[in-house]
């Protein structure tokens, strides 16, 4: 992919806290560290500052991240300006211990906060600022705010000196300018680059699973979800691995209707006479899919019985379209995520995916009119007909049958907690590095069913072994 050509793809406007995370990991996966960031933001802090001639300059840095952007500031700023620092102690982030660490060779004056009793002491401060630089909290801050930082707001409020935001305001703290780092958080801010490659917010990366909310202590069975696989008759097994996928990707509760009957005691099996699901079976499955939190329909079904997906599609709150599903018309449920190879893709929406790259995103973004399509290839293609996200992980292994089972399981897990865009994203990511473990760097020889194992910790590891 020549990055260059894909500009296009690139997310433009305001950027969510949710998402800035996930760019900020994808681009730590790439060799981009968190402190080289923030020293391109601190960097662009300073020299924002200086735009404003302080004569002296207040720097205000919170505990985390933010604050560390503050800090690197500070020590640009030392020896152009008079500097004064307050440092809130507590939970200090790794790289904002480093910064602190790294300003105290500057000798800049660091007044150290741990709690309210500290602060009338450093009221002078605030009256004698030109500037005051609000680094405090970060994205995703909300209030009410704690103490000391609720009083350190107050203070910046109250001073005659004007205030720079570093990426985005502190909860109710006025802001005369605002400086946004790589997009804008916040209507009217300013931005600066901080070397973030393109590649981190355009391809699918570790940053993309922090969507995944983390399972409660108190959780009960079926918060994961519960998700209905509808396939089977020609083709035995592929539901039964979209089910244990689904399973593996978290959902709690997994039922199979099919009329192949497998002996896989952790699944749930609706039966349906027959050797396929036809419509007759409408009067079974209607009450299972008006219960579940997303339904897989497609795999293993057969040519014969693709009109059951559009029967029951429109009772589908969420559902994964995979295989003998999707032909034109396509199914629409309220929503929806198609699974399509190139052949299917063609079959289903009238157009032959191109093989350059870029085009290819593009006619998948023009597909992507009724739901969100993942084209599945050597490079996954997602697209919601706005947005497009290129999905890398996976490998040459993976061609053998099952493995789209296997991921049209894990999106529609995944679409019991994320939307759908978000599902698909996740879903292609997760089960190419499933696929890459279960591999172990073999280029064939792979069965769909090594992946199953694999799949919790592609999705649920650490985040830096994602």
């Amino acid at each position: 992919m020549r990055l260059e050509d894909c500009q296009e793809f690139a997310e433009r406007g305001l950027i969510g806290a949710a998402r800035m995370r996930a760019v900020d990991r994808n681009a730590v996966a790439l060799g981009l560290s968190s402190l080289q960031m923030m020293e391109g933001a601190g960097a662009a802090l300073a020299r924002a500052a200086l735009e404003e001639r302080p004569g002296r300059v207040l720097v205000l840095a919170g505990p985390g991240n933010n604050g560390g952007d503050g800090l690197v500031a500070a020590r640009y700023l030392a020896g152009e300006v008079e500097v004064d620092v307050v440092a809130v102690d507590g939970a200090v982030t790794p790289s904002n211990a480093a910064q602190l660490a790294l300003l105290a060779r500057t000798g800049l004056p660091v007044h150290r906060v741990r709690c309210p009793s500290d602060l009338p002491s450093l009221e002078p401060l605030f009256g004698e600022a030109d500037l005051v630089i609000d680094a405090l909290l970060g994205i995703g801050a909300a209030p009410p705010l704690r103490e000391p930082i609720a009083t350190l707001v107050a203070q910046a409020n109250a001073s005659p000196a004007r205030v720079l935001a570093a990426d985005l305001p502190t909860p109710g703290c006025r802001a005369d300018r605002v400086l946004a780092f790589h997009r804008a958080k916040t209507p009217g801010a300013e931005t600066a680059g901080i070397g973030i490659p393109l590649e981190a917010e355009i391809c699918a990366g570790p940053g993309d699973l922090l969507l995944l909310s983390p399972r409660q202590a108190d959780a009960h069975k079926g918060d994961g979800g519960r998700v209905l696989v509808i396939g089977g008759g020609p083709y035995q097994g592929a539901p039964y691995l979209a089910a244990l996928a689904a399973l593996r990707s978290g959902a709690d509760i997994v039922l199979v209707a099919t009329p192949a009957a497998l002996p896989y005691p952790d699944l749930i099996r609706v039966p349906l006479g027959g050797e396929r699901v036809t419509e007759a079976h409408l009067e079974i499955l209607l009450p299972e899919v008006e219960r579940a939190d997303a339904v897989v329909i497609g795999n293993g079904l057969g040519a014969a019985s693709a009109g059951i997906a559009r029967a029951l599609a429109p009772s589908c709150r969420r559902a994964v379209f995979d295989a003998d599903a999707l032909r034109s018309p396509a199914p629409v449920a309220r929503q929806t995520v198609y699974t399509p190879h190139a052949g299917e893709f063609a079959r289903t929406f009238g157009l032959r995916p191109p093989e350059n790259l870029v085009e290819r995103g593009r006619a998948v973004r023009s597909a992507a009119s009724d739901g969100v399509v993942l084209l599945k290839g050597p490079v996954d293609v997602v697209s919601d007909g706005s947005r497009v996200r290129f999905n890398r992980t996976g490998t040459p292994a993976m061609t053998v049958g099952g493995t789209g089972d296997v991921l049209a399981g894990v999106v529609g897990a995944l679409l019991c907690r994320m939307p759908p865009f978000e599902a698909a994203v996740a879903g292609a990511y997760g089960a190419g590095r499933a696929g890459e473990a279960a591999a172990g760097g073999r280029l064939a020889g792979l069965l769909a069913s090594d992946m199953l194992t694999r799949i919790p910790g592609a999705l649920f590891g650490r985040s830096e072994d994602a």
